[in-house]
């Protein structure tokens, strides 16, 4: 056998767009539940965006949050089980506009949790509005005439904020569009599951993903929107990781 789909995946259809990233972040997920062994005691967390069916998709438990409280939930979930794997699942309007707090007292509490970002720079269930990550200039459906810093504000680097925080264990920025940049988001996926079972803290992975649909673009012309215009302005690297300290007690 050389190929197959992950055990902790369900064989449910993806309901997402042609050409979307979040099919393959899915899988990715599932294969490091399944190479690590556990799919038994791991709880997922959904939120409200693109991904809110996402418990459709995962063979280990999953909760639904209200938007923008996922790592609240899933604080809770760890305090109480903390001998369960949690991960969230967010998009970049959830997790970096109405879950900024969350998100930021999660981390420097160094809430032992992983969470799975999904950056496509845009609002991708409600219609293509702009994110807290949508860059200078993007046209989208409530900037027609591109974001502008002066009204605006300038977007969120999400990982390097976190990266300050004496909470974060492992803060990693990776990108799905082509075979070696998945290979990558693999592994730090999985390390990032791999701290978290050694108890070292908040690990946050951070994946730039396409937006085809709300971009207005072909799936070819929006993988290369994303190298061309995404890429330069978040980077794609480890921002924190205190691997070779001691685990957190």
């Amino acid at each position: 056998m050389k190929f197959e789909r992950p055990h902790a995946l369900t064989d449910a259809q993806f309901h997402y767009c042609p050409g979307c990233s979040h099919g393959i972040v899915h899988r990715l997920v599932a294969e490091a539940i399944d190479e690590l062994g556990v799919e038994g005691r791991t709880a997922g967390v959904a939120s409200v965006g693109c991904s809110v069916f996402a418990y459709n998709y995962f063979n280990c438990d999953m909760i639904q949050s209200p938007h923008g409280r996922a790592q609240a939930v899933a604080t809770g979930i760890k305090r109480v089980h903390p001998e369960n794997i949690v991960f969230t699942y967010q998009g970049d309007g959830d997790l970096a506009a109405i879950g900024t707090a969350e998100t930021v007292h999660a981390a420097t509490r160094g809430e032992n949790i992983t969470v799975i970002f999904i950056n496509n720079a845009i609002y991708g269930m409600t219609g293509g509005q702009m994110a807290p990550t949508t860059l200078p200039g993007q046209i989208t459906q409530t900037t027609p005439y591109g974001r502008s810093v002066k009204d605006a504000g300038h977007p969120i680097r999400v990982c390097e904020m976190l990266s300050t925080l004496d909470g974060v264990a492992l803060a990693q920025r990776v990108s799905v569009d082509s075979v070696k940049n998945v290979k990558q988001a693999k592994n730090a996926i999985r390390k990032a599951f791999e701290y978290q079972i050694e108890g070292r803290g908040y690990t946050i992975v951070e994946v730039l993903s396409t937006c085809p649909t709300n971009w207005g673009l072909s799936i070819q012309d929006s993988l290369e929107w994303l190298r061309n215009n995404m890429m330069p302005y978040y980077p794609l690297g480890v921002y924190k990781d205190t691997g070779g300290k001691e685990a957190v007690k």
